[in-house]
């Protein structure tokens, strides 16, 4: 690995594109040579397109769903549940950093994990703190917390003007997922 001062990225606010964004750019590290890893915080059984292009380019670009879905309006068991596989998500984003063997790792809907009080802030204050210095790291999903985005070298809004969902236009294969 070249001499290389590894950035903190964030994609995040309420616009369309945040994942895809952060996916645009694992492609692009991955064309470079880079290895690639995904950890998805909140994504969980659904099957979306992303993982099978993921397949498709080996194993020097990962895709690991390790969420439980959807947290908005979960019952407190179910919110049990999005605790323990965020946790777990964390916990292996620190056992990944500590292998050395990742160029890029993208937390994708970590944002989220935070807003909706399944990892606390705190905790990936300190998952930030500990990244390798070569080490890329991409957060996505909405509402980033300041004290993130103070950590951050690129913070990137989305930011929505149309969306079809209000003109009733369901979300549509190899668009939403």
């Amino acid at each position: 690995m070249e001499n290389r001062h590894g950035l903190i990225l964030v994609n995040t606010e309420n616009g369309k594109g945040k994942t895809t964004a952060a996916l645009g750019l694992g492609l692009r590290a991955w064309g470079q040579g880079f290895k690639v890893l995904i950890i998805q915080f909140i994504k969980g059984s659904w099957k979306y397109g992303e993982l099978k292009a993921a397949e498709a380019l080996g194993s020097k670009f990962v895709m690991r769903q390790m969420g439980e879905g959807f947290v908005r309006n979960a019952s407190e068991d179910a919110m049990a549940e999005h605790r323990h596989a965020a946790e777990e998500a964390l916990a292996m984003a620190r056992k990944e950093f500590e292998s050395n063997q990742w160029d890029m790792i993208i937390l994708d809907e970590i944002n989220y994990a935070i807003k909706f009080g399944v990892l606390s802030l705190e905790a990936v204050l300190n998952l930030l703190e500990d990244k390798p210095s070569a080490l890329h790291l991409v957060l996505t999903g909405r509402d980033v917390r300041p004290e993130i985005v103070e950590k951050a070298d690129l913070v990137t809004e989305m930011k929505e003007i149309k969306h079809p969902y209000k003109k009733g236009i369901k979300a549509q294969k190899g668009i939403e997922f």
